[in-house]
């Protein structure tokens, strides 16, 4: 399978960037250290963007960013192939991570760990792989005993996904260790004919969606997989047949669930306190969360909703389509729609709002923060014809600048 990128309708004119507060990190120490950097300075702050270049091939895209390692995947020479690739952001150097076989693409990197998936041949199926960085090398995880393996998640040195089983007709999630390369099958709720999803993962706790015993395949449950103790807890709904669970922080889980009147909701429930909260129909999609913050769509908008307090609020304009793709302490990355497809950097705390520049063409798409602030994603080249806005798309990182 190739590699395929997004391509946009392209109407109107650019939106110029205007000052927003401080970015960074998703684990609390760095987010704290850079928030409080940040603070303390006068002035907004602004970003300036940078070109990672590619592999020889026209275009490229980041997906991730921890410490100075930014990973994506980018078109070989000669437009052949997609690879994985590693950028040294100290050593301005871009890395081809090759592949198990045909194409490849990483999706997250933490530490010293990258992981991703890599097609075994031109139509064959697809295999999550971790590399470490430095001992060099794609190591192939594995299955659960069917042909693929999919990576929705990376915490620490557990990776999370979904891997088909013998016969590729059921499905299970999975955990792998990358310390003791060994992949634990968590199951379903349904038992070992039931068909599972992970989706993030906390500590020992990895959460997502399972079907349930005695009902339609297509009704599911969000659980929560223990793996110190090897339990899958169902998470119930909000009085509905359905729910799933779609990311974690701390002891809190966030998801959708059907309610007793058969209305779509957003919910987050605490596993310590089994205290579960209604977000509204402004969290149906792509809930996420970070500390007391959770941040979710209805499809159109995206919104913010601070647990302690039980507000919300309207990430950005309010024009447009809106989707985060990150929330780090209080800072959140994604893409405004608006028509085009613009990235930007959000306060939660303060509704500051900036949007990213792109590399000379009109369009950006932001992907991850790290703990100093600066963003990774894709922005467009100049285009060499009169009548298109964008050039090739390039893997990008905006890095931020205080302006007094």
């Amino acid at each position: 399978m190739r590699m395929r990128f997004r391509a946009w309708i392209l109407v109107g004119a650019g939106l110029l960037a205007v000052g927003a507060g401080p970015a960074y990190g998703a684990d609390t120490s760095s987010a704290e250290s850079a928030e409080s950097a940040a603070g303390s300075a006068a002035g907004s702050v602004q970003y300036t963007v940078q070109d990672l270049g590619t592999l020889g091939g026209t275009r490229s895209k980041a997906t991730a960013i921890d410490g100075n390692t930014v990973v994506g995947s980018s078109l070989t020479s000669g437009d052949a192939i997609e690879h994985a690739f590693a950028y040294d952001l100290r050593r301005h150097t871009m890395t081809d991570l090759g592949t198990l076989g045909d194409s490849s693409r990483a999706t997250d990197v933490e530490g010293d760990y990258i992981v991703g998936e890599s097609n075994l041949s031109a139509d064959g199926p697809t295999h999550g792989f971790a590399h470490n960085v430095r001992s060099r090398g794609l190591v192939d995880i594995g299955t659960l005993g069917g042909s693929t393996t999919h990576i929705t998640g990376l915490k620490g040195d557990t990776v999370v996904g979904t891997s088909s089983l013998p016969g590729d007709v059921v499905t299970h999630a999975f955990a792998y260790s990358l310390r003791a390369r060994t992949m634990t099958d968590l199951g379903s709720l349904a038992g070992p004919s039931g068909n599972s999803t992970a989706a993030a993962v906390n500590g020992v706790i990895v959460v997502g969606s399972s079907s349930l015993p005695n009902t339609p395949a297509i009704t599911k449950h969000g659980f929560a997989y223990n793996l110190r103790t090897r339990t899958m807890t169902d998470l119930g709904t909000l009085g509905g047949s359905s729910s799933t669970a779609n990311d974690i922080n701390g002891s809190t889980v966030v998801g959708q669930s059907r309610t007793a009147g058969n209305g779509l909701t957003g919910y987050a429930y605490d596993l310590r306190t089994g205290i579960r909260t209604d977000l509204g129909s402004h969290f149906l999609t792509a809930q996420l969360i970070s500390g007391s913050t959770v941040v979710g769509g209805d499809g159109l908008l995206s919104s913010s909703f601070d647990l302690m307090t039980h507000t919300s609020a309207v990430i950005g304009s309010g024009r447009g389509v809106t989707e985060v793709k990150q929330i780090a302490g209080n800072v959140m990355v994604g893409d405004n729609f608006a028509p085009n497809s613009f990235a930007f950097v959000s306060r939660a705390d303060n509704g500051d709002f900036t949007y990213l520049a792109s590399l000379g063409g009109l369009n950006s798409s932001a992907m991850q923060v790290n703990g100093r602030g600066v963003v990774a994603g894709s922005a467009a080249l100049p285009s060499a014809d009169p009548f298109t806005v964008n050039g090739p798309f390039h893997a990008a990182v905006w890095v931020p600048h205080t302006v007094t």
